[in-house]
């Protein structure tokens, strides 16, 4: 399957996908070495990510194939309902999909999201407002959540 490597903010990212859709986007703490060339089928894909950071863009509109079970794609699904610069605590997921139960499901589904970004799983906290849980490592998700925010906060460090 069509791949390649861009530079993040955040650090490399790899892209997976085909004329299906994007499969997977997944940030690395290795340095790849960049893609020169991206496959056609990527190419909406790298340039909406690019905008993204860039604070051009605050939705990402792509096709996407992700593999998974059904209940993942369920919240994957509803992760993406999820608007730019707001928070859902996982409990408020759990609500939303009707099963208030299933929050631990609900917790691992979205530590399994293959899709970075695109599928929004930074934007889940926890019922304590605390920022609990990022495969890509909390800094990332705090950037990311800063990044979306519109109140910026400047560091002093």
């Amino acid at each position: 399957m069509p791949f390649c490597f861009i530079e993040t903010p955040l650090g490399h990212a790899k892209i997976v996908g085909d004329d299906n859709g994007i499969s997977s986007v997944s940030i690395l703490d290795t340095k790849e070495e960049l893609s020169e060339v991206i496959p056609e089928s990527l190419l909406d894909c790298v340039t909406q990510l690019k905008a993204y950071f860039k604070n051009e863009r605050n939705t990402l509109g792509l096709k996407l194939n992700p593999e998974g079970t059904v209940f993942q794609k369920k919240v994957w699904k509803q992760l993406q309902t999820i608007s730019y610069g707001k928070t859902v605590s996982y409990l408020e997921l759990s609500k939303q999909l009707g099963d208030i139960k299933a929050i631990r499901a609900v917790a691992i589904a979205n530590g399994k999201n293959p899709l970075w970004i695109i599928v929004p799983c930074h934007r889940i906290i926890g019922s304590d407002g605390s920022l609990t849980g990022y495969a890509g490592g909390l800094q990332r998700k705090k950037w990311l959540l800063n990044h979306e925010s519109e109140y910026k906060q400047q560091s002093l460090f």
